[in-house]
C-alpha cells in the first residue's frame, strides 16, 4: 500500500506572498506541489493568480530548510538537541532574564510574518507571560503612520481603512503599482477593466512609468519626495474652488474650519511647481475628482516609505474625506476585522509605556523596527536583552544591516522560529524550526473588506517535515516549561471532550470563563488554554484554530446583523459557532459578514461617530512644509529602494532558482543618465548612500524619471551560507532615516551617488 506522503492528489489552498492571499488548487505528488493554478471556487479571488504564485514549490523545498532545532555552540557552530532540551533551557534562561532585569529586557520581533498569520496569536503570550510590551513588526515599518492618523480622525488605532477601487468610477493610484504589488482584489482584472470602460478614469501618481501607469489615463510623474508638496495643493485647490462636499463635512465631521484656514495659504502653483509636474494637469485631476460620482484613493508604500511619511497619509485621507468619497459604494471606507490584529495605544495616554533609549511610544500595539539596535546597545541597563525573532529576517529586512548583526551578536539571548537557516538564524542561541504554512493550519490575517467581509482557514496539504513544529505547540511548550501555565486542565479538557456545537459550547465556554475568573494570570495565555483544551476534540489535529471559536462569537456579538445576512442565523451566539463551523469546513474560504454600507458610522471610534479631520500635529507639519528641502548635492540620485517587480516576492523565497529573470536584481536607470555615467546594461556600479554603499548590475528603463533609479526588495540572502545574490538594500540606508513621529523608513527616498566599478 502507498504511503499517503507518496499519493498523487489535488487540493486548495491560498497563495502566501502578498496581503490578498489569493485562492490555490494545488496538485500534489510526493509530497510536492507539482502544479498550481488558480481555485475558482475561492470565496473571493475566484481563480484569479498572478505568476509568483505558481513557484511556491521553492518556498517549500530548499537547500536552507531547517529540520530540527538547533543550538550554538561555544566555537560558532551549531550541534542539533532535542525538542525537550532547546525549551527548557531557552524557558529556564527567558525566566532568569525577565526575574533579574524586568520586562524592558524582553522584545519580540516579527510573528506573523506574511501568509503566516496563526502562529501571532501564540507567539504573543510570550511576551507577555515576559511583562514586556516590545512587539517590533514589520507592519511599524511600513503603516504604522496609517495606523496612528486613523487613530486621530476616527477615534482607534484599531479603525482601519479600505477602498473599493473595483466600483470607482474615478481612482486616485498614489504611490503603488497594484499591477505589481497587487492590494486590491484581483488587481491585474481589476486594472483591466478600468482602463477599458470609457465612463471610468485611473491616475497614477509614481516617478517611473510603472506597469500601471502604462494601463491609466493620467499618469502624474511627480519628482521624489514631493508627494506632500503636490497633495497639499491639491486639497488647496479643494478649498479655493469650494469643491468640498458641504452636507457630508457637516453631517459627519468636525474641526473642517481649522483645515479649511490651514491649506487656504498653501502657495498652490508653487508646491506643484516643487512636484515638477503640470499645474493645469493637476487643477484637471482634482476638479475631475471632486465632482465623480464615486472617487477612490489607493495608496501604498510609495508615500508611506517617502519623506513626510504621516503628512502624506493625512493629505491622501483629506483627498477623499472632503470630497465626500467615504462610507458609500466605490470609495474609501472603514471594515471589520475578524483577526484583531490591531490595538489603539493612543501614546497619549500615560499606561502606554516608552521605549527606554529613543522615548518612541507604540502604534497600535507595535514597535519601529529601526530603534531596536539602539534600544539593545545604548539604553544602559534597561537595555533589550534577549530578543525571540518569529517568521521574520531582519539583517535583510529592517534598516541598517551592520546596526542589526552588532545588536544581535550583543544581546544575551537570541532565538529564531523559522523554517529557514536566515541570516538572523546564523546568529541565534537557538533556531527552533516549525512547519511551513502548506505543512499546519494558517488563515488569512488580512481580511480587511467592506462591506463583504471573508476568512479563510487554510488546511495542512503536505504532510510535515520530521522534528519541526507548528508555532502553536512551540510557544504552548515554552510557556509551561515558564510555569506560565500548567501542562494540564483536567477540568476543562473533561469537559471539552463531550461538548459540541450541538450545545453552542456552553458547557466549555462557562467553564472557561469560571476558570479566568478564579485565575486572572491565566487570561493573557487563553489561546494555549483553549488548545490544550478544545483543540484536543478538533477533528484533523485542528487543535491550533481552536482559539477561533470565542473569536466567531465576539465577531458575530459585534456585526450581529451584517452576520446575519451572511447566511448565519439565531442569536449572537448560535451565530457565532455557526461561524466557526463554517470556518472549519470551507476550504476555500467564506464570508463573514455582508455590511450596508451606511453601517460603516458604527465602526467609527468616536461616541459621536464623526471623524476628526483637523489633527494638530499634522497641521504643523504642513505649515512647516515650505521650509522643507529636497535637493541633495553630494548624492544627485534618488533610489526608489525596493521595488516590487515580476520576480520578487519577500524572503520567504530563499532559493534564487525561482527567479526566471532579473536574477540579480539590477539597478533600473534612465539610459540618458547611464549614458553620461558612461555604464552599460549589464555593467557593475556602486551604489553609495551617507550611510554606505552597495555593488550592483545595470539595467535601463526609459520610464524612470531622470535623477532617480530604483532597486527590488527580497535580495542580497546568503543561500547555503554563500555570498549575498543581489542588492542588500539595508546596507545604503540609516537608522536616523525615517519619518520622526512614525519612524517610518524612508525607503522610497534614500539619496545616493553612483560610481563606475
Amino acid at each position: 500500500m502507498m504511503d499517503a506522503a507518496q499519493q498523487s492528489k489535488t487540493d486548495v489552498t491560498a497563495c502566501i506572498l502578498c496581503s490578498r492571499n489569493c485562492g490555490l488548487s494545488v496538485e500534489i505528488k510526493d509530497n510536492q506541489f507539482v502544479k498550481i493554478k488558480g481555485d475558482p471556487e475561492h470565496a473571493f479571488s475566484q481563480g484569479y493568480i498572478c505568476q509568483k504564485a505558481a513557484r511556491l514549490q521553492h518556498y517549500q523545498q530548499h537547500a536552507d530548510r531547517l529540520t530540527t532545532p538547533l543550538k550554538r555552540q561555544p566555537d560558532g557552530s551549531f550541534q542539533e538537541v532535542s525538542w525537550d532540551v532547546a525549551i527548557q533551557e531557552i524557558a529556564d534562561r527567558l525566566v532568569q532574564i525577565r526575574d533579574d532585569f524586568g520586562g524592558t529586557a524582553f522584545a519580540s520581533v516579527g510573528g506573523g510574518g506574511q501568509g503566516n498569520h496563526l502562529g501571532a496569536a501564540y507567539g504573543r503570550q510570550l511576551l507577555l507571560a515576559m511583562k514586556s510590551y516590545y512587539a517590533y513588526n514589520s507592519l511599524a515599518q511600513e503603516k504604522t503612520g496609517d495606523f496612528w492618523l486613523n487613530g486621530r480622525l476616527f477615534g482607534s488605532q484599531a479603525c482601519h481603512t479600505t477602498e473599493d477601487v473595483e466600483h470607482a468610477d474615478y481612482v486616485l493610484f498614489i504611490g503603488t503599482n497594484p499591477f505589481q504589488a497587487h492590494g486590491i482584489p484581483n488587481a491585474r482584472d481589476t486594472l483591466k477593466h478600468i482602463k477599458k470602460d470609457p465612463n471610468r478614469t485611473m491616475v497614477v501618481f509614481d516617478p517611473r512609468v510603472t506597469e500601471t501607469a502604462k494601463q491609466a489615463d493620467i499618469h502624474v510623474q511627480l519628482k521624489p519626495g514631493t508627494d506632500a508638496f503636490l497633495m497639499s495643493a491639491m486639497i488647496a485647490i479643494i478649498i479655493k474652488e469650494k469643491l468640498y462636499d458641504v452636507a457630508f463635512i457637516e453631517q459627519h465631521t468636525h474641526g473642517f474650519e481649522d483645515v479649511k484656514t490651514a491649506f487656504s495659504r498653501v502657495p498652490i502653483e508653487d508646491y506643484i511647481t516643487k512636484a515638477d509636474v503640470t499645474v493645469d494637469l493637476i487643477y484637471q485631476v482634482v476638479r475631475d475628482f471632486a465632482k465623480a460620482k464615486r472617487g477612490c484613493v489607493r495608496i501604498d508604500l510609495g508615500i508611506q516609505h517617502t519623506l513626510n511619511t504621516t503628512l502624506n497619509g493625512y493629505l491622501e485621507k483629506l483627498l477623499y474625506l472632503l470630497t465626500g468619497n467615504f462610507g458609500k459604494q466605490g470609495t474609501n471606507n472603514l471594515h471589520t476585522m475578524f483577526i484583531p490584529i490591531l490595538s489603539d495605544t493612543d501614546e497619549r495616554k500615560p499606561k502606554y509605556r516608552r521605549s527606554v533609549y529613543h522615548k518612541m511610544f507604540p502604534i497600535s500595539g507595535f514597535f519601529p523596527p529601526i530603534i531596536l539596535p539602539d534600544e539593545i546597545l545604548k539604553a544602559g541597563e534597561k537595555r533589550i536583552r534577549a530578543v525571540f525573532v518569529d517568521s521574520c529576517n531582519p539583517l535583510l529586512t529592517y534598516p541598517d544591516t551592520p546596526a542589526y548583526e552588532e545588536a544581535f551578536k550583543a544581546l544575551d539571548l537570541l532565538v529564531v522560529v523559522d523554517v529557514a537557516m536566515t541570516e538572523t538564524a546564523r546568529l541565534a542561541d537557538y533556531i527552533l524550526p516549525a512547519h511551513t504554512q502548506f505543512e499546519k493550519w494558517e488563515f488569512t490575517g488580512f481580511n480587511l473588506e467592506f462591506p463583504k467581509n471573508g476568512f479563510h482557514l487554510r488546511h495542512p496539504v503536505l504532510t510535515a517535515q520530521t522534528n519541526t513544529l507548528p508555532e502553536a505547540e512551540i510557544y504552548t511548550r515554552l510557556l509551561e516549561a515558564m510555569n506560565a501555565i500548567p501542562k494540564n486542565f483536567p477540568i476543562l479538557e473533561k469537559i471539552a471532550s463531550v461538548d459540541s456545537k450541538k450545545t453552542v459550547y456552553l458547557p466549555y465556554l462557562s467553564a472557561l470563563g469560571l476558570t479566568f475568573a478564579r485565575n486572572k494570570k491565566y487570561i493573557p495565555f487563553a489561546a494555549s488554554i483553549i488548545y490544550r483544551t478544545l483543540g484536543k476534540q478538533l477533528e484533523n489535529s485542528a487543535g491550533s484554530v481552536a482559539f477561533l471559536l470565542p473569536l466567531s462569537i465576539q465577531y458575530a456579538v459585534l456585526h450581529s446583523k451584517a452576520v446575519r445576512r451572511a447566511g448565519y442565523k439565531g442569536n449572537p451566539l448560535t451565530q457565532g459557532v455557526k461561524l466557526f463551523e463554517q470556518i472549519l469546513k470551507q476550504r476555500s474560504g467564506m464570508v463573514l459578514s455582508q455590511h450596508e454600507y451606511d453601517e460603516v458610522w458604527k465602526l467609527v471610534g468616536y461616541k459621536d461617530k464623526k471623524i476628526r479631520l483637523a489633527i494638530p500635529e499634522m497641521l504643523t507639519e504642513l505649515a512647516n512644509l515650505k521650509n522643507h528641502q529636497v535637493n541633495v548635492e553630494e548624492f544627485p540620485f534618488i533610489l526608489l529602494s525596493g521595488e516590487r517587480r515580476s520576480y520578487n516576492a519577500n524572503q520567504i523565497y530563499r532559493d534564487p532558482a525561482w527567479r526566471k529573470v532579473d536574477a540579480e536584481g539590477a539597478l533600473r536607470i534612465h539610459p540618458e543618465d547611464a549614458e553620461a555615467l558612461s555604464v552599460a546594461v549589464g555593467d557593475q556600479i556602486k551604489c553609495i548612500s551617507q550611510h554606505g554603499e552597495i555593488q550592483v548590475t545595470v539595467d535601463f528603463d526609459e520610464g524612470m524619471r531622470k535623477g532617480v533609479v530604483s532597486l527590488p526588495h527580497d535580495y542580497g540572502m546568503r543561500f547555503q551560507g554563500g555570498e549575498p545574490i543581489g542588492p542588500q538594500l539595508n546596507m545604503l540606508i540609516s537608522g536616523e532615516h525615517c519619518d520622526p513621529l512614525s519612524k517610518t523608513p524612508y525607503h522610497k527616498y534614500v539619496p545616493i551617488r553612483l560610481e563606475k566599478c
